[in-house]
């Protein structure tokens, strides 16, 4: 590498030390979510704001805002907890124009991924929006003209002389090798990196050199909190299919956990297995169908899981404390067969997870720079290169990953095996496609492995229960011929390898009864199913109320939990959001349920529920609006 980096102080002078170097025409690369190093970005977006003559393409992934909830209710409960969450968070200035709709000219923002559900009615984003795989993403901002590159860094020590890139080596790994070809002659790449006090220093690919950029930042003043995002409560749907997805998991094997609730929800599961085998079996058992043909592994994992995943999230360090995530695996081909192979040796270090990024709830950082440097160490970050895919490195990959299961999320799959993640029926995106492909092409590939998609069998859209389980749609993520296993609250519908007659047979099985019927019409309408089938009768009562009735016993004594691993919200916050949901639920459909809400506004709130309206700030409703806020709120709420 490189003589050592320009250090500055000040942010500003950073920005304009790189524009004296780059000039007027700025491509910027930045990382997926958390590592945007959002003071240098706003301060760079404010003089594009200030200067048409400057033009400013940013190329990243899921820029993180904070929500903004809607007046009334909403923000009445919201107001607060995002005061606790983002008090001293520098929100990013270029995501606040884009939601308004005000990005200048002179400024275009594409991104490959992005906050989900957050920009569907965002046109500016919608066609800003670049559809690509993210093992593709390194190449991608190569190929639109990436000149400058920057995030967030860690450090440790007073010599500074290595940084890590912490939370988001994912594309950075890849493009370093190009900024210091670029400083030897050819394309020029201007790495710029921020320090941040609060990251914790990782270890793997992610350290670097401090030569290793051109520009580091090293500005208190600039300090701001990391994005969080708390827990989600894992609900009923959640934790049914996270029981079944817990029983696919073979000890010794590797695990990829996506974004969302069902990462806590399955990372509960396989702990709840590992400390609890019988209650997990029993639990694993009240939830299977009576002529059932899946048979579930129920034992502890005595050689363990190792980690293998574009997102480190909270659960997999929940999984490591609990002693499930403790195989290790080697980055020398002969140690790693060695081991493969049960031969005895010293086999000192290794990793039980590699990690292409991670984002989580503010503890979640906190118990990583608690760890000790050697323990760190356990968790490389890399980029996604090496993680979403076998090349570059096949046969220590390949030596690595026995077992693996890919655990990914997907709103919706059709009724011969297809799924669909990231894209609505009318072109509008919801997300991205991210490294979901990556992690089911690689499941076809490696011996032993096994891609599985979680799909809840229904939703609830303006007061109508819908099923997720359709004939067709017009976008699928992950084409049919992919298809591997795939699950809902329901059940597991083991795909590969079956002709379309047993895979739509399969799906039906692990369908929402209500839906059953008319599904299977259109199966036979096209001929893809015998005329006089029939879904077996232990299949039919697919219903919520069986998953309740499934899961009561393991709730009743604690071993299932809506938050598992705690909760930033209080508990009468959590007893509030509860109450608030069933609310919409009730208001959406006014007509609907006019006799309900006449007799709601008519009640006078219950006393037991004082505390609750006062933190609503309802204790002592004036406005007429506000009473009403009281009332429909003490309606909804636990009346005992």
């Amino acid at each position: 590498m490189s003589g050592a980096p320009v250090i500055h102080t000040r942010v500003e002078a950073a920005v304009d030390a790189l524009l004296a170097e780059t000039g007027n025409d700025i491509v910027l690369g930045l990382p997926l979510g958390l590592g945007k190093p959002n003071p240098f970005v706003n301060a760079l977006y404010r003089r594009a704001v200030d200067d048409p003559a400057l033009k400013l393409t940013i190329l990243t992934a899921l820029t993180l805002d904070v929500p903004e909830p809607a007046p009334g209710l909403e923000s009445r409960f919201m107001a607060p907890i995002l005061e606790r969450l983002y008090k001293d968070y520098e929100p990013l200035a270029y995501a606040a124009d884009r939601r308004r709709g005000t990005l200048p000219a002179n400024v275009q923002v594409h991104e490959f991924f992005m906050q989900p559900g957050a920009l569907t009615s965002n046109s500016q984003a919608q066609q800003a929006y670049m559809s690509a795989n993210y093992t593709h993403a390194a190449r991608d901002l190569l190929d639109r003209g990436v000149n400058v590159i920057a995030q967030l860094v860690a450090v440790e020590g007073a010599a500074r002389d290595r940084v890590s890139l912490s939370c988001n080596p994912d594309v950075a790994a890849d493009l370093m090798p190009v900024v210091e070809a670029g400083r030897r002659g050819g394309r020029r790449i201007h790495a710029v990196g921020q320090i941040h006090p609060g990251l914790p220093y990782m270890y793997g690919p992610a350290d670097q050199p401090a030569s290793a950029f051109d520009h580091l930042i090293d500005d208190r003043d600039a300090d701001f909190t990391l994005f969080a995002t708390p827990r989600r409560p894992v609900d009923s749907a959640d934790q049914a299919a996270a029981l079944h997805i817990a029983g696919l998991a073979p000890d010794g094997g590797t695990l990829q956990i996506g974004i969302g609730s069902l990462g806590d929800a399955v990372s509960a599961a396989l702990i709840l297995r590992h400390e609890q085998p019988g209650t997990f079996a029993e639990a694993q058992a009240r939830l299977a169908a009576s002529d059932a043909q899946h048979a579930p592994e129920t034992g502890a994992f005595e050689q363990g899981l190792y980690g293998c995943s574009e997102m480190f999230v909270d659960g997999f360090l929940q999984l490591y404390r609990a002693g499930v995530l403790k195989r290790r695996v080697y980055d020398d081909l002969d140690t790693q067969l060695a081991v493969n192979a049960g031969k005895p040796g010293p086999h000192d270090g290794g990793a039980v997870l590699h990690g292409g990024f991670f984002l989580g709830p503010p503890d979640f950082y906190t118990a990583l720079n608690a760890l000790s440097a050697g323990e760190r160490a356990l968790f490389p970050m890399a980029p996604v290169s090496q993680i979403n895919q076998l090349y570059g490195g096949e046969a220590l990959r390949r030596a690595q990953r026995q077992g693996a299961r890919f655990i990914n999320n997907a709103i919706m799959a059709t009724l011969m095996g297809a799924a669909v993640s990231d894209q609505l029926e009318d072109g509008r995106v919801i997300s991205g496609v991210g490294g979901q492909y990556n992690f089911v092409a690689q499941a076809h590939e490696l011996d032993g492995a096994r891609s599985i998609l979680m799909v809840r069998a229904t939703r609830t859209k303006d007061g109508e229960v819908r099923s997720n389980i359709v004939w067709n749609y017009g976008h699928v993520t992950i084409p049919r011929h992919l298809r591997d296993i795939i699950v809902t609250e329901y059940g597991v519908a083991d795909l590969r390898g079956q002709c379309d007659r047993d895979v739509i047979a399969a799906m039906l099985n692990i369908a929402d009864s209500r839906f059953q019927p008319g599904l299977l019409a259109q199966a036979k309408k096209a001929g893809k199913i015998e005329p006089d089938y029939e879904i077996p009768a232990g299949y039919r009562n697919n219903r919520p109320e069986r998953i309740e009735e499934a899961l009561a016993p393991a709730r009743k004594t604690g071993a299932l939990k809506p938050f598992p691993f705690g909760s930033e919200f209080t508990d009468e916050e959590i007893r509030l959001a509860k109450a608030l949901r069933q609310l919409q639920a009730r208001t959406r459909s006014p007509l609907r349920n006019a006799a309900w809400l006449a007799g709601a506004l008519l009640r006078k709130p219950r006393a037991n529920h004082a505390s609750a309206l006062a933190r609503m700030g309802l204790a002592e409703p004036g406005k007429l609006r506000d009473r009403a806020y009281a009332r429909l709120l003490s309606a909804v709420l636990p009346q005992d």
